[in-house]
């Protein structure tokens, strides 16, 4: 008996630990075992949890921030270890606590848990125990539980009788008019939550006139949360109640004089657009639409430019070429030459899409003009924009009558003094080039992604390297070996050892999607020639090329020429050249022996051998920078470089 009670109380030491460092002085242990708390629980059972564990959490709500951040979270998930739904009034009393507390970051995660545990009570303790909760803290003397009771309306009013659902409104509209902004702010922002809940006779007789006064509300940042409930309540009213109820208040709101106001309704605009239907659209909100789009403050217009696709996009089908061209089209042609950079560019992220809905005669007509002027636009972000979405207008009217216009902005692009302008443009290449087509890319674009890779600045270098690749697979091998790997192997004779290594770099990545045919016939013998470059940089590259080609090398090439020059490499003066020649031969070697067991054991044994001979290789180290940005500078123009300032762009 002894022996067994013995080992009870050893089971248990670690439990009294954790309940030890619930009161203990430092805070990190009070917190790593509030996060444990279900392991405790588990350990008391559910009723010393009930009777011993909840009020003591209850009697040291008391304590730092982030200790309390984790109870709330914490118990939400505890239902199960009181003993199930039926004993789950027993979390109310500590969470009740947690939800008046003064961090904002607390309280909503008590509400949040008090929803959880609320859900899981019968109708009938819901009523018993979660509504005089709820009642509590709605006449709570300190704003903070005030401000919580505006969450728990939602989940508590659809389970309870009539009585009681007239009751919780009459809360909430004391709510909607405390004296306090933060409880109507609160309010404002659960309101259409609440709506979706309450039957539509007491949504227009109750909740729409709380509405209405939180839309007229003296601060702008309950205000600003009424909008977002128009659009729930919209949402749930027939198009007669919207007109009357809710449209004066929208009117109102989007004429606000806070800016703060006006940019909420432009962020829900093609929420409330699809809530109040076509007609409604048509008659009411598009002038609303157009109101936004010459707002006096950039944000506002920017905020609303973005929404014009989708605006557009439901607007009736009967009426929507009709309507754009003649409402929206005047205002949009005076945001393309808007002052404000963002303005201009949030309406080119979207302008494009507007071509599908007009059809091909009225883009060249109407949007082309536009599209030309936004190409042309003095910040790159605009230009970079419109070229991002050139397919929308491909699909409708092809690209050839946009390329004339389109390929200076592309060229000012390209050689923008910015190198993050020319990187992004870099980026966009491979997919314009998917839309211009072999033919025209090789007139007219092919030598801009050459000159790519003789950038001074080694991120555009690297950068164009991919986008050969990218380019490869768009048009293919055969392509390649005509039209951009004799201009790659021109590079291996320039005199700048940086446009050599660029060579390099290339022809590591074209033999991946070259094939072995052109990697053996065209790629390698310009590596091999490489290996006796003066510069040592060079010499320790070709070593690390060779290793990355010979995967797509026949054996016996590799034993007839790749191996004797990384021997000879082996040997050289440099000690990274040794270094990375050596590597190259044991991964060679590595590779070499791992095909060989690939085609002589069964294909269910090869996942895992591969895996075995890929950790054999060895790792490449650590190497420092080819060069600085001002180092390839002197090299290429023959002149000393100025060292980089703060600001340089490269």
């Amino acid at each position: 008996m002894a022996a067994s009670d013995k080992s009870v109380d050893d089971s248990l030491y670690p439990i009294a630990v954790l309940i030890d460092e619930l009161k203990n002085e430092d805070v990190q242990l009070r917190l790593n075992s509030i996060k444990k708390l279900s392991t405790i629980a588990l350990a008391l059972g559910e009723e010393r949890t009930r009777s011993e564990l909840i009020p003591f959490l209850t009697e040291t709500i008391y304590d730092e921030d982030e200790v309390l951040l984790a109870l709330a979270d914490q118990l939400g998930n505890f239902t199960s270890l009181v003993g199930g739904p039926e004993f789950a009034m027993y979390l109310i009393p500590p969470l009740e606590s947690l939800a008046t507390v003064e961090e904002t970051v607390v309280r909503d995660k008590a509400v949040e848990s008090l929803r959880t545990v609320a859900a899981e009570h019968s109708a009938q303790d819901l009523e018993i125990h979660v509504v005089p909760t709820l009642q509590r803290l709605v006449s709570g003397d300190w704003f903070t539980s005030r401000t919580s009771a505006c969450g728990l309306f939602s989940v508590c009013y659809p389970r309870v009788t009539q009585p009681v659902k007239a009751e919780l409104r009459a809360n909430f509209r004391k709510l909607c008019q405390d004296e306090t902004p933060m409880v109507r702010r609160a309010a404002a922002n659960k309101l259409g939550e609440f709506a979706k809940v309450v039957e539509t006779e007491y949504l227009k007789s109750d909740l729409i006139p709380n509405f209405v006064q939180l839309a007229q509300d003296d601060q702008d940042s309950v205000r600003l949360l009424a909008v977002e409930a128009c659009v729930s309540i919209a949402q749930l009213l027939p198009q007669d109640d919207v007109e009357h109820l809710v449209l004066p208040t929208l009117r109102q709101c989007a004429s606000d004089s806070s800016w703060r106001v006006r940019y909420m309704v432009a962020e829900k605009f093609v929420d409330l657009q699809k809530a109040v239907g076509p007609e409604i659209t048509r008659v009411d909100l598009v002038p609303a639409f157009q109101y936004l789009l010459k707002d006096a403050e950039a944000e506002v217009r920017a905020a609303v430019a973005t929404k014009v696709k989708d605006f557009c996009a439901n607007l009736d089908k009967v009426n929507q070429v009709q309507i754009i061209l003649s409402s929206i089209l005047p205002y949009v042609r005076d945001l393309v030459s808007d002052p404000n950079p963002h303005v201009k560019s949030a309406l080119a992220s979207v302008i494009m899409g507007l071509s599908p809905m007009l059809g091909a005669y009225q883009t060249v007509e109407q949007l082309l003009p536009l599209f030309l002027i936004q190409l042309k636009d003095e910040c790159p972000e605009v230009r970079l924009n419109i070229i991002s979405n050139l397919d929308c207008v491909n699909d409708v009217i092809g690209i050839q009558q946009l390329s004339q216009s389109l390929l200076p902005a592309i060229v000012e692009l390209a050689e923008d003094s910015k190198w993050r302008v020319r990187l992004a443009i870099i980026e966009y290449m491979p997919a314009l080039a998917g839309q211009l087509g072999q033919e025209f890319f090789d007139q007219k674009l092919r030598g801009l992604c050459m000159g790519w890779l003789n950038d001074h600045v080694y991120a555009i270098r690297e950068a164009a390297t991919l986008n050969m690749k990218k380019l490869v697979e768009q048009f293919g091998a055969p392509w390649a070996e005509q039209a951009i790997i004799p201009m790659i192997l021109v590079m291996s004779r320039n005199k700048n050892y940086l446009h050599r290594m660029t060579c390099l770099f290339c022809l590591n990545v074209l033999a991946e999607v070259c094939g072995t045919d052109i990697t053996t016939k065209l790629l390698l013998p310009t590596v091999l020639l490489l290996a006796a470059d003066p510069v040592a940089n060079v010499r320790f590259n070709v070593a690390k090329t060779l290793q990355k080609i010979s995967p797509f090398l026949e054996a016996s090439v590799i034993d007839a020429q790749v191996k004797p020059t990384l021997d000879k490499l082996n040997t050289d003066t440099d000690v990274d050249v040794k270094h990375f020649a050596a590597q190259a031969i044991a991964g060679i070697a590595a590779e070499m022996e791992l095909n060989v067991f690939r085609t002589a054991i069964p294909p269910c044994m090869g996942a895992k051998i591969e895996a075995a001979m890929d950790s054999k290789l060895i790792v490449e180290p650590p190497r420092q920078p080819e060069a600085a940005d001002n180092d390839i500078l002197q090299e290429m123009n023959g002149k000393a470089a100025e060292p980089p300032t703060l600001d340089s762009e490269c």
